[in-house]
């Protein structure tokens, strides 16, 4: 049985979970997926579910060999120039559907699964199925209604806003926002996820089957992404607070995720946002806390590799 890691030269993180796998001795295969069809070939029967890999570098992979697949980015299929548009958007279509309907076979252990990516691409529905759960989450709605929006934004002192698919940073609004003019253009060209702002701490918390680590993320700017400065402190983070952050983790077919969290002054933790594909190597450099190890166990199953078998792990 074999690791499979999807991903290309380039992504540090892949990178460092293939060299921590070879290091282990798991056996392992890097695919840049974008070498599909160009030079890797799949042949794969729907009905037996049965199938071969061929890597570009001439490896040969059974289906029924791979144990579990990690992937943080997929760019996706990349297929020949063709001199009609048409022709191509075919032939993308028919590369990507065989790779997708790949990421589905039921044998093969996907960290994460294609439905928690998903649901990732559909915030609002996300965002839906955790206040479900019960979970507390800041007054927020999407709309492309400018009446909506004025009326939303008078109700709080301070709105955030961002765009629902991602792509951007959350931005307080503003009174130049609110210009009528401005305002009814950038809705007629898309909608709008709207935010009550909350004061208070940012906490990044890791789930990882079901270990949680966490970190206050210590940061001036509204929205610590664009901080490159931003320090991070561990936590000791509380058992009724990972709890809840697995359930979340599970309600999204997740095997790993982020979820960030904004804590008040009260002490209330209010979700703010999950990521399937996070980054990790600057947290777990900043903490010691061990996701490449927690990742690896994950990927292989070997409990043995576990550094604890505790629900939260504290500074």
């Amino acid at each position: 049985m074999t690791v499979l890691i999807l991903g290309h030269a380039t992504d540090l993180h892949a990178v460092q979970i293939y060299r921590s796998l070879e290091q282990l001795g798991i056996l392992c295969h890097y695919w840049d997926v974008a070498t599909f069809p160009t030079q890797a070939q799949i042949t794969w029967s729907p009905m037996t579910q049965e199938g071969v890999l061929h890597l570009a570098d001439g490896r040969r992979l059974a289906m029924s060999q791979i144990r579990s697949v990690f992937w943080r980015n997929f760019a996706g299929v990349k297929v020949p120039k063709l001199p009609h548009e048409s022709v191509q958007k075919l032939a993308y279509q028919d590369a990507i559907a065989l790779v997708r309907s790949l990421m589905q076979i039921p044998s093969i252990h996907w960290v994460n699964p294609v439905q928690t990516y998903q649901l990732h691409r559909e915030k609002p529905l996300q965002l839906s199925k955790i206040h479900q759960l019960g979970v507390r989450i800041p007054d927020t709605i999407v709309t492309n209604d400018p009446t909506s929006v004025q009326e939303f934004v008078h109700r709080y002192s301070k709105t955030t806003f961002k765009p629902i698919y991602g792509g951007a940073r959350t931005q307080l609004i503003s009174a130049e926002h609110l210009n009528p003019e401005r305002l009814h253009l950038s809705l007629k060209i898309a909608p709008v996820t709207l935010r009550e702002y909350v004061a208070g701490a940012n906490i990044r918390s890791y789930v990882i089957g079901e270990t949680v680590y966490a970190a206050e993320i210590c940061s001036a700017a509204l929205d610590f992404h664009e901080d490159d400065d931003a320090k991070l402190i561990p936590i000791v983070f509380p058992e009724a607070m990972c709890r809840q952050a697995i359930a979340i983790a599970q309600a999204l077919y997740a095997e790993w995720m982020t979820i960030d969290w904004r804590l008040t002054p009260t002490g209330e933790f209010l979700f703010l946002e999950t990521n399937p594909n996070p980054s990790f190597l600057a947290f777990e450099r900043q903490t010691g806390f061990p996701i490449t190890q927690a990742l690896i166990e994950l990927l292989s199953n070997d409990k043995s590799l576990r550094s604890g078998n505790r629900l939260y792990t504290s500074s």
